[in-house]
């Protein structure tokens, strides 16, 4: 029955947000409570929410300060050199926008932190986006897989999970895989390629000139250092609504015009008032340092971010009105994260609490056939798609894993093959609800989740089985 009810109660949670019927928050709070009372443990629920905001709090006050953090480096330009690499790769080409999205997504999250690297990603490719009419789940989708795919990283998280569960070492997991997931990241750089010709072909071909036009005062982050800051009106090349004929002696000027301006285009306006480059070394440094003590674990997360963001406000900004004004100013994405973290630590806490999880972790076990047992790698590989899309990572590795690993076993399996096999959901895992960095990628992005989650669910599956295909072809899985 807790099985039934555990399936029931993601598959309502699932299609009454992907309906847009109930907001992600409401949803993720009233959902769960109303299956706590159909299992019969409604006097137990707010012991289980106050273990779930407990598990979860520690991430929440991460979430928070890196925003804060990263939203300050934002602010004072240590980003600015990699999004004007970004777009001077981009240009105005829907193409090379969206290739350009993963690519920047795949390096930023060498740091091995999703919530960072959707939050340099948003900040960078958000205004081409919106600037060009391009479709933003494209965004989301193709940075939430590339994330998926380098999410592997030892230091991400679900390597070291799969290690510590099956007490094996990280680099003996992570080392043999990195030619199936460098094909899974091809694939999504592909996709990438695929998505962008189809917005190619939706928008037309445009130029910097044509989308170089005034922004109202509230969104004015894209800039051409060249322009005059007149409006423009849009034109397509080649398009039938381009107004009375030019002379080829205009239509020379226009291209030489437009050549000035690829070279001026900057992604995030040069004259911003909370620019700091006199302090782009310590802001570098600083950056460096923090990433480098997340690697090696020298305080927790949430302790380092904390102590990050405190230290970036006081020397960026030396005035307390300053501080309040970035503070201010990063407001909307700090509340809208920590609420829906919190409001994920219902669902989770329901989860667990009730047992639900046990139970449909070995439901899933039992229902797999006996003669499927010298496979269990590869069915691993499979169950990993729907159960960490599910159920958290420390759910299924800590919980599932070990399990699946055991009947492995009892056939000849290692331990090694059932740990890489664990590791080919993670791409869709990022577009998971329980992951929390997803909210700060479509909550940046200005993305409705479910929407987000109708575009990206068949694309990041794909992604996963494209991992897997070339484990087993490679001799990895």
């Amino acid at each position: 029955m807790l099985t039934i009810l555990g399936f029931a109660m993601i598959a309502t949670f699932l299609v009454l947000i992907m309906l847009k019927k109930m907001s992600p928050i409401a949803a993720l709070v009233l959902i769960p409570a109303l299956f706590c009372v159909f299992v019969g443990k409604g006097a137990k629920l707010g012991d289980y929410v106050i273990d779930g905001v407990t598990s979860l709090a520690p991430t929440a006050a991460m979430l928070m300060f890196a925003i804060v953090y990263f939203g300050v480096m934002i602010d004072v330009g240590l980003f600015d050199p990699i999004v004007r690499g970004i777009l001077k790769f981009c240009k105005a080409d829907p193409l090379r926008i969206v290739v350009g999205t993963a690519l920047l997504a795949a390096i930023v999250s060498l740091d091995g932190d999703g919530s960072t690297t959707f939050m340099i990603t948003v900040s960078a490719m958000y205004p081409l986006y919106k600037r060009l009419k391009m479709s933003l789940v494209v965004m989301t989708g193709v940075a939430a897989m590339a994330n998926g795919v380098m999410n592997t990283l030892p230091w991400g998280g679900p390597t070291a999970r799969a290690a510590t569960a099956l007490k094996l070492d990280a680099s003996d997991i992570f080392v043999p895989m990195i030619p199936a997931l460098a094909v899974g990241l091809l694939f999504v750089i592909a996709l990438s390629y695929v998505l962008g010709r189809r917005e190619r072909a939706r928008l037309g071909t445009l130029t910097l000139d044509d989308v170089l036009v005034e922004e109202k005062a509230t969104e004015t982050v894209l800039v051409g250092a060249g322009g005059s800051g007149d409006a423009k009106t849009p034109v397509r090349k080649g398009g039938s609504g381009s107004g009375s004929g030019s002379g080829s002696g205009a239509d020379a000027a226009a291209a030489a015009a437009q050549d000035d301006e690829d070279d001026d285009f900057q992604g995030l306006d040069p004259h911003r008032a909370t620019l700091r480059p006199k302090l782009y070394w310590f802001n570098a440094l600083l950056t460096v340092t923090l990433l480098t003590s997340m690697i090696m674990e020298w305080l927790p997360i949430p302790v380092l971010f904390l102590l990050g963001a405190a230290l970036a406000l006081s020397v960026n900004f030396p005035h307390i009105p300053d501080q309040k004004a970035r503070l201010a100013a990063h407001a909307d994405n700090v509340l809208n994260v920590s609420g829906m973290v919190f409001a994920a630590a219902v669902f989770t806490g329901v989860l667990q609490g009730t047992g639900m999880v046990d139970h449909m972790a070995t439901w899933m076990v039992d229902v797999i056939p006996a003669g499927m047992g010298p496979h269990m790698a590869l069915v691993t590989g499979v169950l990993s798609l729907p159960l960490t899309y599910f159920m958290s990572n420390d759910g299924f590795y800590f919980g599932v894993l070990p399990v699946l690993a055991e009947a492995g076993a009892a056939h000849g399996v290692s331990p090694l093959e059932m740990a890489r096999a664990s590791l080919v959901g993670q791409p869709l895992h990022m577009s998971s609800p329980l992951v929390p960095a997803v909210y700060v990628l479509v909550g940046m992005a200005k993305v409705e989740f479910g929407d987000h989650t109708r575009f990206v669910v068949k694309w990041a599956a794909l992604t996963c089985l494209a991992i897997l295909g070339a484990g087993i072809l490679f001799g990895i899985i």
